[in-house]
C-alpha cells in the first residue's frame, strides 16, 4: 500500500501558492514533486495537492492508498465529517472524490506537520514558492 503525503500552502490568502506530494512505499520515499499554482488560497493549494497525490496513486497502479495531510479541514471534508461550502472548493472536492473512487481502497488521515513526510512536503512547497514568487520566508 502506498502512503502519500501532500501539503499545500499560500503566502497570503490569497497569495502565491504551491503544493507538494511525497509518495512512500514501506516508509521509503519513491517519488516527490511540487508545483507552483500562482495566486490562490491556502485551501485551493491543499486540495490541488491532494488531487495530485490521488492522480499519482492512480498512475502508479495503486489498489490501496493512504492519503495523509496536515489540513484537518480537507481531511474532514474528504471523510464526510464537514460540508464543503465554497463552490470553488466543492468542485475540487468532487474531483478528488471522483478520482479516489478509482482506487479500490482509500483512507484519509490528518496528522500534524511534525510528521517527517508532511514536513518534507512542506519544505518542497515552500522551496517551490521561493523559486517562483521571488520571495523567501
Amino acid at each position: 500500500m502506498l502512503t502519500i503525503y501532500s501539503d499545500g500552502g499560500s503566502r497570503g490568502n490569497p497569495g502565491p501558492c504551491a503544493y507538494a506530494i511525497v509518495v512512500t512505499d514501506d516508509g521509503r520515499i519513491i517519488f516527490e514533486d511540487s508545483k507552483f499554482l500562482g495566486i490562490e488560497t491556502n485551501n485551493y493549494a491543499e486540495y490541488r495537492g491532494l488531487i495530485a497525490a490521488i492522480n499519482k496513486a492512480i498512475e502508479l497502479g495503486a489498489k490501496e492508498a493512504h492519503f495523509v495531510m496536515d489540513s484537518e479541514l480537507v481531511i474532514k471534508q474528504m471523510n464526510g465529517e464537514y460540508r464543503v461550502k465554497s463552490p470553488k472548493m466543492a468542485e475540487l472536492h468532487a474531483n478528488a472524490k471522483s478520482l479516489a473512487s478509482l482506487i479500490d481502497k482509500v483512507s484519509f488521515t490528518h496528522v500534524r506537520r511534525s510528521n517527517e513526510f508532511v514536513s518534507r512536503a512542506d519544505y518542497l512547497l515552500n522551496r517551490t514558492m521561493d523559486l517562483n514568487s521571488g520571495s523567501s520566508r
